[in-house]
């Protein structure tokens, strides 16, 4: 047996069994990859899948029990090359880093200045996403760290360590008729065309409940990932937006008035997700202190260790 095999067996159930892909994604061959598969079913004496002519179609159970060690096999080996590069060079590796197009524009820039200047050996990588797919990576291991505010409280096998609160704004064009009621209501904004977030990303469930709440019906005409993207069709007369705060800049944002809406909707948290079984080197520990001060090495430390990822959750919070 060898990792090599494993490797090719995790990235064909994480293809969704599609051998083209896996062996796209491996930079080998498909036909390599079924002669490593077979070889491997036959060192161990069980059908890892059930095929349909030259089509896999599902795991077998034992192939299932199989995927869930070979997965913490794989994820043990990636542990010892980077204790291994911790130890041989602790200043140099790769950093990367899942989030949402919110966090890696508006939040994210002035830390990772601070650690490109403090650690300049360290490639750092952002990979955007919605909050599950970025939680999906994290546990996958293909990324370090996962940054976002929904969605990575569903991963169990994820430890989740609170950064801090956030609420939203109304953006208008100037002269809008919003601008001169005070305080805004759900009921006023409700009268106009909504343009917000996706249904996947950045608190967009806060904003559905608050309306509920109310028995109003927004009338969303648009929806985007990209709070850019949002301000650019709000400038444009096709509605009133709803965003995160973080995402106006009234000195870039000059053809937009924002107006607080922290009293309409319940704040968001937004959180750092890391794989529990994962080894972290001391410039991803530096990097999670720069983001939350709060979450020093030790508190880090105290959420990895404990076995009741919900109860650490509320801790640190």
């Amino acid at each position: 047996m060898r990792l090599q095999q494993l490797r090719y067996l995790s990235e064909i159930v994480r293809q969704n069994l599609n051998l083209s892909k896996a062996a796209e994604r491996l930079h080998t061959s498909q036909p390599g990859i079924s002669r490593q598969i077979q070889l491997l079913e036959e060192e161990l004496g069980v059908t890892i899948f059930v095929r349909n002519g030259k089509r896999i179609v599902k795991l077998t159970p034992p192939g299932q029990a199989i995927i869930g060690i070979a997965e913490k096999m794989l994820k043990d080996a990636e542990n010892l090359k980077q204790i291994g590069l911790e130890f041989s060079d602790s200043a140099s590796g790769e950093l990367i880093i899942a989030t949402t197009h919110t966090q890696a524009r508006y939040a994210l820039p002035p830390i990772i200045k601070r650690f490109t200047e403090r650690y300049p050996k360290v490639k750092l990588i952002l990979r955007q996403g919605s909050p599950t797919q970025i939680s999906e990576l994290v546990s996958s291991g293909e990324a370090n760290l996962a940054i976002a505010t929904e969605a990575i409280e569903l991963f169990e096998e994820l430890v989740m360590l609170p950064c801090y609160q956030w609420n939203r704004c109304i953006i208008v064009p100037p002269k809008h008729p919003l601008l001169r009621q005070q305080p805004v209501t759900l009921e006023a904004i409700a009268l106009y065309p909504i343009i917000t977030y996706d249904f996947a990303f950045t608190g967009r469930s806060k904003i559905n409940q608050a309306f509920e709440s109310k028995k109003l019906t927004p009338n969303v005409v648009l929806t985007a990932i990209d709070a850019d993207v949002i301000k650019t069709y709000v400038e444009l007369g096709l509605g009133i937006g709803i965003l995160a705060k973080m995402a106006f800049d009234p000195h870039r944002d000059k053809h937009l008035r924002a107006i607080d809406a922290s009293h309409l909707f319940e704040a968001s948290m937004t959180r750092i997700g890391i794989s529990r079984n994962s080894y972290i080197r001391s410039y991803v520990y530096d990097f999670i202190e720069m983001f939350a001060p709060h979450l020093d090495q030790a508190t880090v430390k105290a959420a990895m260790k404990s076995k009741h990822p919900r109860s650490s959750k509320n801790a640190l919070e």
